[in-house]
């Protein structure tokens, strides 16, 4: 059973990015109801059901429960579900309007879990512009019979999850409990993905950093604009803890005890991000300030060589300065040789300061 789990809440890698895997059946309800099945001990039953006909079979049955899968609906067509299945307004209100921190809110008969969904947004190279990434947003209703996914954004489709999930219906058999687990299981392996690919990003930053002396491509602009990318990471996953620890350890009535006990192994992953994005965060800091310190040192060489010319060029200068007043009583003025003497004494003073620059690395 641990194994069929394990396996049932875990994706292949190559997911299915921004695409719609809608069911054929439209539920008159809008078209916004993406999907809408019944399952009992963990079978998805044969036939396309409205949910009104779904919700009333599940409850005169007995057995089973309906999971309602929806895409950015407006009030107008989750009217009729609110009506259906008794949800809370200030619920609704959060699923509808979204931008909603991750939490859980437990109300009468049902759980309202929102969940932050992201996604790496591939790019050529990064720039002081470049989105890296996207986030969305899925909202769980759970009840005793029911589930209801409601899904913003354009990526973080659930339906390759609902497709693996009914290839394990022994998980599906424990209820809306284990669609709440996959669903958290499946964001948070998602927040573990995008962590990587950020991690190459600064790799190719700090990389960039120490090889080019810090002028070059590597510019503030970029760490900065990771910086902020992080942050919008860090957003989607820091408020995730408090509700997956309350799913973890708290008893609820609609979370089934063999269940909870795997919301744990998803907080320990959650967990692992976390650290994960504080230690980026930590070493980008670093790496700014090493950018800046590099730059620091660059202007100072820039200002030693310049400082080291113009010592050269004040012995000429001072020269000429002095010879080019018109005072008729003035050494060598006067002499044949005075002027080829005087050049050279200027060269080799010059040629000597020159030496003593570059001796000490200044030039």
């Amino acid at each position: 059973m641990i194994s069929n789990l394990r396996k049932a809440v875990r994706l292949p890698q190559q997911r299915s990015r921004g695409v719609d895997l809608s069911h054929p059946a439209r539920s008159p309800l809008g078209t916004a109801v993406v999907n809408c099945a019944v399952y009992v001990d963990g079978v998805r039953q044969e036939g396309d059901h409205p949910a009104q006909d779904a919700i009333r079979r599940v409850r005169e049955s007995g057995s089973g429960f309906v999971w309602i899968g929806l895409h950015e609906p407006s009030e107008k067509e989750f009217a009729g579900v609110v009506e259906l299945f008794g949800l809370h307004p200030l619920a609704v209100e959060d699923a509808v309007h979204a931008h909603q921190r991750p939490k859980l809110e437990r109300y009468d008969g049902s759980l309202f879990t929102v969940f932050k969904t992201v996604r790496y947004v591939e790019h050529d190279r990064l720039t002081d512009t470049s989105e890296v990434v996207e986030t969305g947003e899925i909202m769980v209703f759970t009840g005793a019979d029911f589930v209801i996914t409601v899904r913003h954004g354009g990526h973080g489709s659930l339906g390759p999850l609902r497709e693996h999930l009914e290839s394990v219906p022994e998980q599906l058999a424990m209820g809306p409990s284990a669609v709440l687990h996959a669903i958290a299981d499946l964001v948070v392996d998602d927040y573990l993905d995008v962590a990587a690919a950020v991690q190459d990003d600064i790799d190719d930053v700090e990389s960039e950093v120490f090889s080019d002396g810090g002028r070059g491509r590597a510019g503030a602009g970029r760490i900065y604009q990771l910086k902020r990318e992080l942050l919008e990471l860090r957003r989607a996953v820091a408020p995730l803890d408090r509700p997956l620890q309350a799913l973890s350890t708290q008893p609820m009535a609609l979370v089934d005890p063999h269940i909870q006990t795997y919301f744990r192994d998803v907080a320990d992953h959650l967990a692992r991000v976390t650290e994960q994005i504080t230690a980026f965060d930590d070493l980008l800091n670093s790496i700014l300030q090493a950018h800046l310190a590099q730059v620091t040192v660059a202007q100072n060489e820039d200002m030693r060589r310049i400082s080291a010319w113009v010592a050269i060029l004040a012995v000429p200068t001072m020269a000429c300065g002095v010879y080019g007043m018109n005072f008729d009583h003035m050494p060598e003025k006067h002499w044949t040789y005075g002027y080829p003497l005087l050049m050279l004494l200027v060269a080799v003073i010059c040629v000597l300061i020159h030496r003593g620059f570059k001796r000490n690395g200044w030039l």
